[in-house]
C-alpha cells in the first residue's frame, strides 16, 4: 500500500529558530535567504542556511528558501546567483512568485509556487504545475470544496500546500497594493506597511457612519486545528504555519501543537505517514492561546462567516483572566481561577482601546467563591491606567511562567533504531537499522574473553549499547546473538556504539536525495488568460517573455511601475464588510421587509484625511478597496521595470 506523506511546514526567522522548528516536529522549514524574500527583515546568510540544511537532513526534513518577491530587471542576475547558491548549500526548494525566474539558467532545484502567485482557481494551479512547480501554495481564502477542485485539476504528484495557522492578510496574497500606493513600500517586495491594521470609520453612500473607529480591515488569525482531517480529505499534503517574523517561543508552541495533532491522525491512518524521520517528545504542553494572536478563525474553510474580523483591536489581548474587585492607590486586586506570576502581561478594554500593563509584583491574598484573590502592583502608576475600576475584566497576554518554561529545553526528537550485536571470528559487530530501513555496521577486532557470569555479562553489554544519550537516535530494540557469552569491556562496547552511530548518520545523509526540479510540459502550456493587468505583478522583461511564451498577448506593467495613476483596486479581498455588518444584499433575500432594500452601493473607509472607496463585486463575492497612488510616491524616483506594450513586440 502506498503511504502518502503529510508535511508540517514551519517558519524560521533565522537558522536557530529553524533548528527549533525541526526539533519540535516540523517536517520542513521555510526561511528567507540574503535577499528577495517577501519578509524583508527576515534574511539569513548562505552559511547559516547551509548549517540549517545539514541539521535538517539528519532527520530527512527539508529546507525551503523564499525567493518570492517581484524582481527588477537589474536584479535577475543576482536572483539567479542566489538560486545557485541555495542549490550548492543543499537547499531542497525555492518558493517563487516572479515567473521571470523560470526564464533564467537555474539549477535543477525544486520550485514551489508562492501564495503570492494568487492561486485561487484550478486553471491557475494546473498551469503552474505544467510549467514546472511541484508544490503550490493555495490562497488562504479557499473553501474545502475549492481546494478539492484544485486537487482534481493538477497531476497526482503535485503537492497541495495550505496555510493552517498564523496571521492572515485580508487581501488575496499578491493582490495588495495599498502599502506601495501610500508609502512607496511594496508588499510584493517584502515591505508591507500594514494599512490593514489601522482603525477606520465606515460611511455609507450618503455619508452616514456605519462603524466608527474600528479596525475594519483587520481579520483574526488563522487556526485550522479542527479542520486537519477535512483538509487531508480535500487533498492538502503540506500544512503551513505562518510566522517568519515570530520568535522561538511561538515556533515551539505552534509547531508542537500541530505535531501532536498530526501524530494522532497518523496513528489512525495507515495510508498516511510523516514526511520526515523521528518522533518528537515535547517537554511542555502546547497551547496556541498562549502566544500572540488576534482571536481565532478558520476563515473560509467551511464557507463565508460573519465573525472573521478582529475589529476591536489588532493586538494580542490573550485569555480572559479575571475581574478587578478593588483598586488601591498603588495596587489593584483581581479574582481569577488561574495562578499569576511576577512580570505577567495584563490588559483590559477601555473605550475601544486596549490598555496594557505589566504585573511587577503579585501576591496571593486567599481563596474566594470565584477562585483566588491576587493583589497586583503594576509597573505603571495606577493614576495612568484609564478606566481601571472594580468590575473590569482583565486578560493576560503574557504568561511569564509559561514563557520561562519555553526558554528551557522543550523538546527532543529521536530517530527510532534497532541494534543487533553479533560476534565474529576476530571480534564483534554492531548493526544499527533505523526506522527508514537504513543500516550501518561497526566492527572491532579484539581478543574475546569468555564471560564468567553469562547473564550479568549480557545485561551489562545491553546497558552499554543502549546509551545513545544526546544523539539523534532512540533505541527501540536490541538483539544479542553470539556463539557463547563473552565478557565485553564497557570501553569496547562504547566505542562500538559510537562508531556505529556515526556510520548510521553518514549512511542517512548519503541516502538522502533532493527532489529534482519538475520538467515543464511540451509544448508550453497556455496561460488561462490572454491578457494580464497590473494585478499579474509583471515587473521585468524575463517575466514578460515567460508569459508571451505561454500565449499571453497583452501584458501590463506591475503596479510598482507607477503607470496606474488613477483609482484602481488597491486591495482585493474575500472579506466583505457588508456581509460582516449584515448589509449584504444576499443576506437580505427572503427577509420580509428587507428584501430589495439593501443594495451593494459603494461605501467609504476613512482614516484621518485618507478616504478609500469600497466597491462590492457580489457575483464574485469580493470587496475591492479602491484608491490612488499618493503624489509623494509618484514624485519619488519610480521603479522602471519595462514599457507597457503587447507581448508580440517582444519577439
Amino acid at each position: 500500500m502506498t503511504r502518502h506523506p503529510l508535511e508540517l511546514l514551519a517558519p524560521a526567522k533565522n537558522a536557530e529558530i529553524g533548528r527549533v522548528a525541526i526539533s519540535h516536529g516540523a517536517d520542513a522549514v521555510y526561511i528567507g535567504g540574503p535577499s528577495f524574500g517577501a519578509r524583508d527583515k527576515a534574511g539569513n546568510s548562505m552559511q547559516e542556511i547551509a548549517e540549517l540544511v545539514d541539521f535538517a537532513h539528519r532527520f530527512h526534513a527539508r529546507i525551503f528558501v523564499t525567493l518570492n518577491t517581484i524582481l527588477h530587471d537589474a536584479e535577475l542576475e543576482d536572483a539567479r546567483t542566489l538560486a545557485w547558491d541555495c542549490w550548492n548549500a543543499g537547499v531542497d526548494a525555492l518558493i517563487v512568485q516572479d515567473m521571470g525566474l523560470l526564464q533564467l539558467d537555474l539549477p535543477p532545484i525544486d520550485l514551489h509556487a508562492s501564495t503570492q502567485c494568487d492561486i485561487r482557481t484550478p486553471e491557475k494551479a494546473r498551469f503552474l504545475a505544467d510549467v514546472g512547480f511541484s508544490q503550490i501554495v493555495l490562497a488562504r481564502e479557499l473553501t474545502l470544496q475549492e481546494i478539492s477542485a484544485v486537487r482534481d485539476a493538477v497531476p497526482a504528484d503535485t503537492v497541495i500546500e495550505h496555510f493552517i495557522h498564523g496571521a492572515l492578510c485580508v487581501a488575496y496574497s499578491g493582490q495588495c497594493y495599498i502599502s506601495h500606493a501610500h508609502t512607496g513600500r511594496s508588499a510584493n517586495r517584502g515591505d508591507c506597511s500594514q494599512a490593514c491594521r489601522l482603525p477606520y470609520t465606515l460611511e455609507d453612500a450618503k455619508g452616514r457612519v456605519v462603524a466608527f473607529d474600528k479596525h475594519l480591515l483587520s481579520v483574526k488569525d488563522n487556526n485550522q486545528s479542527d479542520n486537519l482531517r477535512k483538509l487531508i480529505e480535500a487533498g492538502v499534503r503540506s500544512f503551513k504555519i505562518e510566522g517568519r517574523y515570530k520568535d522561538a517561543g511561538y515556533v515551539k508552541n505552534i509547531t508542537g501543537h500541530y505535531r501532536q495533532l498530526f501524530d494522532e491522525i497518523l496513528t489512525e491512518r495507515s495510508d498516511l505517514c510523516a514526511a520526515s524521520s523521528g518522533k518528537t517528545r515535547l517537554l511542555f504542553t502546547p497551547d496556541p492561546d498562549k502566544t500572540f494572536h488576534r482571536g481565532a478563525t478558520d476563515y473560509f474553510t467551511h464557507g463565508r462567516k460573519a465573525d472573521i474580523g478582529a475589529f476591536d483591536s489588532p493586538s494580542f489581548v490573550g485569555l480572559p483572566l479575571g475581574t478587578v474587585s478593588k483598586v488601591g492607590d498603588k495596587w489593584f486586586e483581581l479574582e481569577t481561577t488561574e495562578p499569576l506570576a511576577n512580570s505577567d502581561g495584563l490588559n483590559y478594554l477601555h473605550k475601544r482601546e486596549v490598555i496594557g500593563l505589566q504585573a511587577n509584583v503579585v501576591e496571593r491574598r486567599g481563596d474566594t467563591d470565584e477562585g483566588t484573590l491576587w493583589r497586583i502592583w503594576p509597573n505603571e502608576a495606577i493614576a495612568t491606567l484609564p478606566g481601571l475600576r472594580a468590575g473590569i475584566t482583565v486578560s493576560r497576554n503574557r504568561d511569564h511562567a509559561w514563557e520561562q518554561a519555553l526558554l528551557k529545553k522543550s523538546a527532543e526528537r529521536r530517530i527510532g533504531i534497532r541494534a543487533a550485536f553479533t560476534d565474529s571470528p576476530d571480534g564483534y559487530r554492531l548493526t544499527l537499522t533505523d526506522e527508514d530501513g537504513i543500516a550501518a555496521v561497526a566492527a572491532i577486532a579484539c581478543d574475546k574473553q569468555t564471560a564468567q557470569h553469562p547473564q550479568e555479562a549480557e545485561q551489562a553489554l545491553r546497558e552499554q549499547l543502549a546509551r545513545f544519550g544526546n544523539s539523534d537516535f532512540r533505541l527501540d530494540g536490541i538483539s544479542v546473538e553470539w556463539s557463547q557469552p563473552w565478557f565485553v569491556p564497557s570501553s569496547l562496547a562504547n566505542k562500538l556504539r559510537r562508531d556505529a552511530t556515526e556510520a548510521l548518520m553518514a549512511a542517512r545523509l548519503a541516502a538522502y536525495t533532493r527532489q529534482p526540479r519538475r520538467a515543464a510540459v511540451e509544448p508550453p502550456a497556455r496561460y488561462p488568460e490572454a491578457s494580464l493587468s497590473y494585478l499579474a505583478n509583471v515587473s521585468n522583461q524575463a517575466a514578460r517573455d515567460f508569459y508571451a511564451r505561454h500565449g499571453v498577448k497583452l501584458i501590463e506593467a506591475a503596479y510598482e511601475d507607477h503607470q496606474e495613476t488613477g483609482e484602481v483596486s488597491l486591495m482585493i479581498t474575500r472579506h466583505c464588510l457588508r456581509y460582516s455588518l449584515s448589509l449584504c444584499p444576499k443576506q437580505a433575500k427572503g427577509v420580509i421587509g428587507v428584501q430589495g432594500q439593501v443594495r451593494a452601493e459603494p461605501m467609504t473607509l476613512v482614516n484621518g484625511n485618507e478616504r478609500l472607496t469600497l466597491k462590492f463585486d457580489c457575483k464574485a463575492c469580493e470587496m475591492h478597496v479602491m484608491g490612488k497612488i499618493k503624489k509623494h510616491v509618484l514624485k519619488a524616483a519610480p521603479v522602471i521595470f519595462h514599457p507597457r506594450r503587447s507581448s508580440s513586440s517582444c519577439g
